[in-house]
C-alpha cells in the first residue's frame, strides 16, 4: 500500500478560545487521510509560524535584512508642508528672481525657525535631522556661509518689502503699525540700548517696529536702537507708505502711545494720509468734565460719536465697555492695595528709625520707587518730613478717575462716508493681529529672542528674517485653521459683531476645544504639535537584495488619513 505523508499547520477554532495552531502530518492509509499532531505551536511568535509554513512548502528562507531593510528614516512631512506654502506663496521669488546659493540658504533659515527656531550654528546641525537641508540643496552649508547669506538677505530687504507692499497693499489701504523690543544679552551690538523693555527685563533691548496690512499679515520691519521711543518711529512709516510703496491713498493705524498729538499734527501735512487711534486717559477725562459728552448717554448705547473744538477736523467715538470698566476698577484697587502695603513698611521703618533717622531726600526716594512701579501715586496723599513719613488714600482722585472707568475713545481723520462710528472702532481693534505677530514671534513659535547676533546688521538681518517666517507662518494658520484651536469665524466676526462688547468666541470654536475633534471627527492640534505629527511621515532610505543585485532607493512612509487631510487643506500633494 503506498504512503505519501505531508507535514503542514493548521489553525483549528475554539469557541470561547483563540484558535488552536498545530503541526500537523497528513498520511494515506486504505484509502483515507490521517491526520496526526505533531506538535502545538498556539503559543509560538505569528512570524516564526508564518516562516515555518513558508519552509513546509518549500520556500527557500533567507534573513531578512540581506532581503530589505530600511537604513535611515529622517521626519519629512512637516519640511513638506512648509517648504510646500513656502513655494505656494512665492517666497523665494520675492527673495529673488534668480536661483542662487544664498537663496536657498535663506528659504531654508525661514524654514528651519518656523520647524525649531535655533542659532545658525545649530541651524547648520539640526536641519540634518530632517530632509530641509537635502530637499534645498544646502547640506554643506556653515554658520558663516549662513552669515553671509543674511548679509546678502538685508540688502535686499527694501526691493522683497516693496514686492510685499505691491502685493498685499492698495490705495486707500488700512495699514496697521506697532512697535515691540526684546532683550539683548551681550555688549557689541550699538542697537542695544536701555529703554522700555516689553520683555519686564532690566536689560539692554533693541526696538522693532511691524508695518501690517489690514489683516495682520507683515510687510516690514524697521529695527531700532533701544531707546527709541514710539512715536520717533511714524515719520518713517510716513516716509515708507508715500515714497518706497507709492500709495497715495492709506489710512494708518498705531495706537495712543505711537500717534502723539504731535505726530498726528505732522500727519495733516499729507492730505491722502488718514490715521486711527486713541486718545490718552487724561484727554479723555478733560473731554467729559467739558462736557463734550454725557456718561448717562451710556445708559442704552456704548458707542457715541462726537466732535470738539479741541480736535478740529477729527472724528471722535466714544465707547464704554462695563466689561472692561469691571477690569479697571479690580485693577486699580489691587494696584492701590499692593502699593499701601509696601508704603505701609516705608512708614514703620522711618518710625524705627530714632538714633540714625531718616531724611526726607531718603524717605523720598524709598517712596518713589514703590509709586513708580505700580503707577498709582496720583490716588495718594503724602507727607514727607526728616524722620516722618505719613500718606492716605486721595479719594477725590480715585473717584474721578473711577467715573470714567470703561470709557476709551477712538479718534480718525477719516470721514464717516469712508470709514462709519462702528467701523472706525474694529480698525482700531486690528491692531491686536499685530500684537498676535509679537506673540508668536516671541513666543516658542519662532523665538526671535534671545537675540544671539553681535552686529548691528546682522540683528537687523535676524528680525527680518523672523517676519518673512512669521509670513509664511500667518498663511499656514489661515489653510489650517479648521484643524487648529483658532476660530473658523473670527475674520468674518470681526466686522459684523458688536464692536464694543466682549468680544465672544464662535459656537463651533467652543465645540472644537471642548470636544478637541472637528466637525470631521480629526483631532485639534496647536501648530507646533500639528507639524510635530506631520513629521512623522518620514522619509526612509531602503537596501534590498544583496551583493551585485543590492539596491538603494528612497522611499516615503505612506501619509496617515490625517496627514492626507491637512496636505488637502493646503492644497499640496502628498
Amino acid at each position: 500500500m503506498p504512503y505519501n505523508a505531508a507535514m503542514y499547520i493548521d489553525t483549528v477554532p475554539n469557541r470561547n478560545s483563540p484558535p488552536a495552531v498545530l503541526l500537523r502530518e497528513s498520511r494515506r492509509e486504505g484509502g483515507k487521510m490521517v491526520k496526526t499532531t505533531i506538535a502545538n505551536l498556539s503559543k509560538c511568535p505569528p512570524d516564526a509560524i508564518e516562516a515555518l509554513r513558508l519552509a513546509l512548502r518549500g520556500v527557500e528562507l533567507v534573513p531578512k535584512e540581506e532581503v530589505f531593510a530600511v537604513e535611515r528614516s529622517i521626519p519629512h512631512g512637516h519640511v513638506q508642508a512648509v517648504l510646500g506654502m513656502v513655494r505656494k506663496l512665492g517666497v523665494d521669488k520675492l527673495l529673488a528672481a534668480r536661483p542662487c546659493r544664498e537663496r536657498d540658504l535663506v528659504l531654508a533659515m525661514i524654514a528651519q525657525r518656523l520647524l525649531d527656531p535655533c542659532s545658525k550654528l545649530a541651524t547648520t546641525r539640526v536641519w540634518h535631522t530632517t530632509t530641509l537641508a537635502r530637499e534645498l540643496g544646502v547640506e554643506d552649508a556653515d554658520a558663516n556661509e549662513l552669515y553671509g547669506a543674511m548679509d546678502w538677505l538685508l540688502e535686499r530687504q527694501e526691493r522683497i518689502e516693496k514686492k510685499l507692499a505691491k502685493r498685499h497693499l492698495e490705495s486707500g489701504a488700512v495699514v496697521l503699525f506697532d512697535v515691540s523690543s526684546s532683550s539683548y544679552h551681550g555688549r557689541t551690538c550699538p542697537l542695544a540700548h536701555y529703554g522700555h523693555n516689553r520683555d519686564g527685563e532690566k536689560l539692554p533691548s533693541i526696538v522693532y517696529g511691524l508695518l501690517a496690512d489690514g489683516q495682520g499679515r507683515p510687510i516690514a520691519v524697521d529695527v531700532y536702537a533701544g531707546n527709541t521711543g514710539d512715536p520717533s518711529t511714524v515719520p518713517d512709516q510716513v516716509e515708507k507708505l508715500r515714497t518706497r510703496f507709492g500709495l497715495e491713498r492709506a489710512v494708518l493705524v498705531g495706537d495712543r502711545g505711537m500717534l502723539t498729538q504731535t505726530q498726528i499734527d505732522a500727519l495733516r501735512d499729507y492730505p491722502g494720509l488718514g490715521w486711527v487711534s486713541a486718545l490718552r486717559f487724561p484727554a479723555i477725562r478733560d473731554l467729559a468734565e467739558q462736557g463734550a459728552f454725557q456718561l448717562s448717554l451710556f445708559d442704552r448705547q456704548n458707542l457715541a460719536e462726537i466732535t470738539s473744538e479741541a480736535y478740529p477736523g477729527e472724528r471722535l467715538v466714544v465707547c464704554h465697555n462695563p466689561f472692561l470698566a469691571e477690569d479697571r476698577k479690580r485693577t486699580r484697587e489691587e494696584l492701590l492695595a499692593a502699593t499701601e502695603t509696601k508704603l505701609a513698611k516705608i512708614a514703620a521703618s522711618v518710625a524705627r528709625r530714632t538714633r540714625t533717622p531718616l531724611s526726607a531726600d531718603e524717605i523720598g526716594v524709598r517712596v518713589g520707587r514703590i509709586l513708580n512701579r505700580h503707577k498709582v501715586g496720583k490716588h495718594f496723599t503724602l507727607t514727607i518730613e526728616d524722620n516722618r513719613f505719613h500718606f492716605e488714600r486721595n479719594t477725590v482722585s480715585i473717584e474721578r478717575e473711577a467715573r470714567l472707568d470703561g470709557i476709551y475713545i477712538i479718534r480718525t481723520s477719516e470721514k464717516q462716508t469712508a470709514l462709519s462710528a462702528e467701523d472706525t472702532v474694529r480698525t482700531y481693534k486690528s491692531l491686536g493681529q499685530v500684537e498676535q505677530a509679537f506673540r508668536c514671534m516671541k513666543s516658542v513659535d519662532l523665538r526671535v529672542r534671545p537675540i544671539r547676533h553681535f552686529s548691528e546688521n546682522h540683528v537687523r538681518a535676524h528680525i527680518f528674517l523672523c517676519i518673512l517666517a512669521y509670513y509664511v507662518e500667518w498663511h499656514l494658520r489661515k489653510a489650517l485653521c479648521p484643524v487648529l484651536f483658532e476660530d473658523d469665524e473670527l475674520d468674518a466676526a470681526r466686522w459684523t459683531r458688536d464692536p464694543v462688547a466682549k468680544a465672544e468666541p464662535s459656537d463651533s470654536v467652543r465645540e472644537k476645544k471642548r470636544t478637541r475633534k472637528t466637525p470631521d471627527a480629526w483631532p485639534v492640534h496647536s501648530l507646533h504639535t500639528l507639524l510635530a505629527d506631520l513629521a512623522t511621515r518620514c522619509s526612509n532610505t531602503c537596501r534590498a537584495g544583496a551583493g551585485k543585485a543590492e539596491l538603494r532607493f528612497e522611499q516615503l512612509t505612506e501619509p496617515t488619513p490625517f496627514q492626507a487631510h491637512v496636505f488637502k487643506l493646503l492644497r499640496l500633494r502628498p
